[in-house]
């Protein structure tokens, strides 16, 4: 697939695609983003603070799509360049509705701490496990390394998605 060579040759550890049934919806994960995040509330791109919805309204929203792209990376500034601009192509590409979770690595600090609009609305977005996706399960679907760190100073790995229409 294009976009899984775009990903790879931006510098992304893995790019897999996926289609819309290996994508595990979970509403328990909101419970680890209140209660465990400690960006949680300090990030415009926290669905649960910006939108209405509910975890199955994004899910009924996302079903829609049929398939994209898992995209794996060693840091979620990359993660988050690679997967915007595969939304971007796939945009170009006649995908009007392409869009990407990938957590906002834009800004070092976000803007919301001192009560600030966002810098770069256009390109932020919220993450993959914040719209209720289990990021757990769905990779091991596909063999990809995902585990916790056991402290700072552990690798880790970061995955975004894009989906594609």
């Amino acid at each position: 697939m294009k976009y899984r060579d775009m990903a790879l040759e931006m510098g992304a550890k893995n790019a897999v695609e996926f289609k819309i049934e290996d994508i595990v919806f979970d509403p328990r994960v909101v419970l680890k983003c209140i209660f465990g995040c400690s960006d949680y509330g300090r990030s415009h791109t926290c669905p649960n603070q910006r939108s209405p919805l509910t975890m199955k309204e994004y899910e009924e929203i996302f079903r829609h799509y049929k398939r994209g792209i898992i995209i794996g990376c060693d840091s979620k500034p990359l993660s988050q360049k690679i997967s915007y601009e595969i939304e971007r192509a796939c945009f170009l590409d006649g995908y009007y509705f392409a869009f990407s979770l990938s957590d906002c690595g834009l800004c070092s600090n976000c803007s919301k701490i001192n009560g600030e609009d966002c810098r770069i609305p256009s390109k932020a977005r919220p993450a993959f496990h914040s719209i209720g996706v289990d990021v757990f399960k769905t990779v091991e679907k596909f063999g990809l390394p995902l585990y916790v760190a056991q402290d700072r100073d552990a690798e880790v790995n970061w995955y975004s998605a894009v989906f594609i229409e």
